[in-house]
């Protein structure tokens, strides 16, 4: 069982955002860089808002099937992203930045999260996302009861997560960390202070009575 289960607040695009996902205690705050998302935000705009980030809160940029120079721009903007890849980016393309990196997986009945881990063994982490149109973001829960194997990296549990059900999907799951964007929103990209407090506090009890279960 980990020790704490880590947070990451997805999607930011205002100042107030970063500062209650900080305040709330998150460990890492996610920017959109993919321009068909309603939380798309530009490099320039991501850079001056990672800029609020204190030491330790790490800055993610997610990426879908962007090219080399995108990528590139955000790393030289960003000196300390950390790179995610929602899109259909191959083991190879994730790795060629020579970054830490996340690779998302979307979930589908008879899907084999052993062979897409052992596929991007160099990722820092799996993300497990739903499979909706597009490429996520799409507020969905996947079917938890298809992750049935343990894998050799670290999971990121993703997709439709919220204060109400956060508590049991890492019960279910036991994941590294878990990953809101649109459950914690007033209206897309636009964030809500105490739906980000509400689901910080939900994982801190997740984690309590996971503690207290093992005393």
């Amino acid at each position: 069982m980990n020790q704490r289960t880590r947070i990451k607040i997805c999607g930011l695009t205002r100042e107030a955002d970063v500062d209650a996902a900080v305040e709330a205690g998150a460990d890492a705050v996610g920017f959109v860089f993919y321009d068909k998302s309603p939380r798309f935000v530009m490099l320039a705009r991501a850079a001056e808002l990672a800029r609020r980030l204190p030491p330790l809160v790490m800055p993610v940029g997610l990426f879908v099937n962007a090219d080399d120079a995108e990528v590139d721009a955000a790393c030289a903007a960003i000196p300390q992203l950390l790179l995610q890849f929602h899109g259909d980016e191959t083991a190879a393309q994730c790795e060629r930045a020579a970054r830490p990196f996340l690779r998302a997986a979307r979930v589908v009945p008879g899907f084999d999260l052993l062979d897409f881990a052992t596929r991007f063994a160099h990722a820092q982490a799996i993300l497990l996302d739903a499979h909706v149109d597009g490429y996520g973001g799409g507020g969905k829960v996947f079917d938890w009861s298809l992750i049935q194997s343990a894998v050799p990296l670290p999971v990121v549990l993703s997709g439709g997560l919220h204060a109400g059900n956060v508590i049991h999907g890492i019960h279910t799951l036991r994941p590294w960390a878990v990953d809101v964007s649109s459950g914690v929103e007033s209206a897309k990209g636009i964030k809500d202070a105490d739906a980000i407090r509400r689901f910080c506090d939900a994982v801190r009890e997740a984690d309590a009575r996971a503690h207290a279960s093992l005393a």
